[in-house]
């Protein structure tokens, strides 16, 4: 009983397992280029589909496939913006005559901090 122990492991640290038996998977290895002159290898499976771009993982840049496979250009639509948004619904006059009411309104005191009201003017008699 005593060389069946298991003493001095650390809890799931180790397995013991015996690895006869078992079929691993079809296996590639893939190698990366770096712009700052690093090289790299990592292991895909067979079947994956191997990325032509990858992180570095000394410095962080984007390597590109030692094989020289460039990535496929992507097609990307420009950046739609709040205004551009905007301008879709409304136009510029309608926009203009929004503008005015809601000052008109801000400058009233109907909305908004009391600080933007305008005093009103009332003419004090003598």
């Amino acid at each position: 009983m005593a060389d069946r122990s298991l003493k001095g492991t650390g809890l799931g640290a180790k397995s013991f397992e015996d690895e006869a038996g078992i079929e691993f998977a079809a296996r590639q290895e893939i190698s990366y280029d770096c712009p700052q002159k690093h090289h790299f290898t990592l292991v895909f499976a067979q079947e994956a589909d191997i990325p032509a771009l990858w992180e570095c993982p000394r410095c962080g840049a984007e390597s590109l496939r030692s094989d020289g496979e460039r990535p496929e250009a992507k097609e990307e639509k420009p950046v739609r913006t709040h205004w551009d948004m905007l301008r879709e619904r409304r136009s510029i006059a309608e926009l203009e005559d929004l503008l005015a009411e809601r000052l008109d309104l801000l400058r009233s005191g109907e909305v908004g901090p009391p600080q933007f009201a305008r005093p009103s003017r009332s003419k004090k008699s003598a």
